[in-house]
C-alpha cells in the first residue's frame, strides 16, 4: 500500500472532508466510486467515495457511511492509501516517490555517496535527499543533467554531481 494523501478536516456539516493530496491524479484517485484504504485497529479499511470534488486544489470528498460531522472527524489525520497496483503507469523517465526512496545513490565513478531518504519537491522541482555515507543529508536535484540513471530493479539511482554538490551539507572532515 502507498499513501496517496491524508485527510485534513471535515468540511461543511454533512460528513465532507478535506483532503491533502499526495499524487499528481487528484482528480482520477478520488472520484466518485474510488476506493481508498485507512488503517484502523483490526488492519486496513476499505472507504469508498461517494461524491468528490477540487476546491482551492484540494479534493472534498464525501465517504459512504461518513454522513456526520462527527463520524468525519474521526477521519481526520488519516492517511489515504491504496494497493500498488492501483497507481497510474508513469510515463518514461518518471518514477514515484515510494520507488526511490531506499535506493542507494552513486556516482558515475561509482562512488557510495548513500541512501535516499525522501524526495522534496517544490513546485515543479524535485531532489533526492539522500543519507550521506559520512553522516548529514545532501540534496542532490532530480535533473536529468545530474541524475543519469534510475534502475529501480537494482535499487540503484546514479549522478554525475557538479562539482562542489556533495559537500554542500557534510562538515570539511567528511568531505567527499
Amino acid at each position: 500500500m502507498v499513501t496517496v494523501g491524508r485527510i485534513a478536516r471535515t468540511q461543511g456539516h454533512r460528513g465532507q472532508v478535506i483532503v491533502d493530496p499526495a499524487t499528481d491524479f487528484p482528480e482520477e484517485r478520488y472520484k466518485a466510486g474510488s476506493t481508498v484504504y485507512v488503517r484502523r485497529e483490526a488492519g486496513m479499511a476499505p472507504l469508498v467515495i461517494s461524491a468528490a470534488r477540487i476546491h482551492k486544489g484540494r479534493p472534498v470528498i464525501a465517504i459512504d457511511g461518513v454522513d456526520t460531522m462527527n463520524a468525519a472527524e474521526e477521519l481526520a489525520g488519516c492517511e489515504l492509501r491504496v494497493p500498488t497496483d492501483a497507481l497510474h503507469p508513469l510515463p518514461p523517465g518518471m518514477f514515484y516517490e515510494h520507488d526511490l526512496v531506499g535506493c542507494s545513490v552513486e556516482t558515475t565513478e561509482g562512488l557510495a555517496i548513500g541512501q535516499v531518504a525522501r524526495i522534496e519537491s517544490t513546485g515543479n522541482a524535485s531532489r533526492l535527499v539522500v543519507h550521506g555515507r559520512s553522516g548529514g543529508e545532501i540534496l542532490i536535484p532530480m535533473t536529468d543533467a545530474i541524475v543519469t540513471g534510475v534502475h529501480l530493479a537494482a535499487r540503484r539511482i546514479v549522478v554525475h554531481p557538479p562539482d562542489g554538490l556533495l559537500d554542500v551539507n557534510v562538515t570539511r572532515r567528511q568531505r567527499f
